[in-house]
């Protein structure tokens, strides 16, 4: 591929990059400002959101067209951008063990830095557009682009690192996806500046063509990074709607017949259920798991002894596959139990009785399910519900053998002298 058509690929990007980093910073700006350890973060993305506006072809045509604003829109992009590299600085202090004396150090460092762009402009002689010529001296001078340069490239290698060495360690897949394309985003951004710092000492332009496509797609994956947890979260909230869905029809005929384990009464429907929910969305899931799981420990005081080993038969005879066949005789036996609370039945003590269902979640101290315990037990209960519903469970009819009757006692014969 020629030079020409690299420049003009990365120049095509720099409008959907710049407005990817804003449109990031919109979303993740709630959640960001809450957090300590994100603030950082947003702010990097923010700041280089900024100085990439600055650097638009649009915008750097309207700068062009006075030297005055040239030369006022080119500083303050440089300002901009060295204040980004602090941010990422900071990021990258606030991710280790010694913190907040980072923290502080990075903040010392970022204020120097801006300080010595601003006297080296002002002690240049007068100029326009800061730029690296072809040939000739750079303008404003060779120190202020050495300052610059150096602030981006330590910032960015510190950064790479940090983002390599904790996407290694986390267990957590949706941190290290954006760790992992902040840093790959942050390694363009360094091979950006390398290449002019290339330019600035020995000369060598054969990679500038590649310089717009560099920073764009440096943008993208930073956005792309900070898009993430949204990302992670919508997937979550689509699964758990899902799941509790798919529970409802189960949960809906239990609570009915235990209706004190819900917090909440079931809505006229499901459709209204899941549009207007009567808890918070994020806990709609875990409220129907919940409520599922308490609501039969509670009718296994109401089976008929003898039904659990009917049911099981049954599900093999109905050709229920065999990993399915606990969760359909479950929902076999759900079925008498549920109808014999509902008819009056009285229930019985549980003790001793083999259990319907043994729970696999663990209560933490904070009263929380964790969370591998928890998507067993989501799991599990969706193949009761989908089996609850089955053909199977509607034609399971026990036919418990009648109580052997009692022969009657023998009458007594008549005592003497009566």
């Amino acid at each position: 591929m020629a030079a020409d058509p690299i420049a003009a690929f990365g120049d095509s990007l720099a409008v959907p990059s710049v407005v990817c980093l804003w449109l990031a910073v919109l979303l993740r700006s709630p959640a960001a400002v809450r957090s300590p350890q994100q603030r950082g973060l947003l702010l990097a993305v923010a700041t280089a959101a900024a100085a990439m506006t600055l650097n638009l072809p649009d915008v750097v045509s309207y700068a062009m067209r006075d030297p005055q604003y040239s030369h006022t829109v080119g500083l303050v992009r440089n300002l901009i951008g060295v204040f980004s590299a602090g941010a990422v600085l900071y990021f990258v202090a606030a991710a280790t063990t010694r913190g907040r004396l980072l923290r502080r150090s990075a903040a010392v460092t970022t204020f120097c830095l801006l300080t010595a762009l601003v006297l080296l402009d002002l002690a240049a002689p007068g100029h326009g557009t800061h730029t690296i010529p072809p040939h000739g001296d750079p303008v404003p001078s060779l120190g202020y682009w050495l300052v610059l340069i150096s602030a981006h490239l330590a910032a960015n290698t510190a950064c790479v690192a940090l983002c390599w060495r904790y996407g290694l360690r986390t267990e957590s897949r949706g941190l290290a996806a954006g760790l992992w394309l902040f840093g790959l985003g942050t390694a363009l951004a360094g091979a950006f500046w390398f290449v002019y710092l290339l330019k600035l000492i020995f000369g060598a332009t054969a990679a500038m063509p590649w310089l717009p496509l560099l920073m764009n797609l440096h943008g993208l994956l930073r956005a792309a990074a900070l898009l993430v947890p949204v990302l992670f979260g919508l997937r979550r909230s689509v699964s758990d709607v899902g799941t509790a869905w798919r529970l409802w029809p189960l949960w809906r005929d239990l609570v009915e017949a235990v209706p004190h384990v819900a917090l909440t009464k079931p809505r006229a429907g499901r459709v209204v259920e899941f549009l207007w929910p009567p808890v918070p969305r994020d806990l709609l899931v875990y409220r129907k798991v919940i409520e599922t799981r308490d609501a039969i420990l509670i009718l296994n005081e109401y089976v008929v002894p003898g039904v659990p080993e009917l049911a099981r038969h049954h599900v093999v005879g109905a050709g229920v596959p065999a990993p399915r066949r606990g969760a359909a005789a479950l929902a076999c036996v759900l079925k008498e139990a549920r109808q014999a609370k509902l008819d009056g039945s009285a229930g019985r003590s549980a003790d001793g009785a083999e259990p319907l269902y043994v729970p696999s979640s663990v209560h933490g101290p904070t009263g929380t399910v964790e969370g591998s315990d928890l998507e067993d037990e989501k799991s599990f209960l969706v193949e009761v519900a989908q089996a609850y519903g089955s053909t199977a469970t509607r034609t399971f009819a026990p036919e418990l053998p009648e109580p052997p009757e009692l022969p009657e006692p023998p009458e007594l014969p008549e005592t003497a002298g009566k």
